[in-house]
């Protein structure tokens, strides 16, 4: 699975510190989603990035097929 967070902050030209204060979500998950360290994603938090970034759940994660 993908995590596109920083890809969409890029063009967005949003910080990790917009998103947090924007969301109102801990700076901790902001940088473990956006450094890809997160095990997993809450929904609460997964649907405040969406409603934020104006964004889809697709948006955010895709799943990518390895190459066989």
């Amino acid at each position: 699975m993908q995590n596109n967070l920083r890809t969409i902050l890029a063009k967005k030209k949003l910080k990790m510190s917009d998103v947090v204060e924007g969301t109102g979500l801990s700076r901790n998950t902001i940088r473990a989603l956006f450094y890809e360290t997160a095990k997993g994603i809450q929904f609460q938090t997964l649907e405040a990035l969406c409603i934020f970034l104006d964004c889809e759940v697709g948006d955010l994660f895709e799943i990518v097929k390895e190459a066989v």
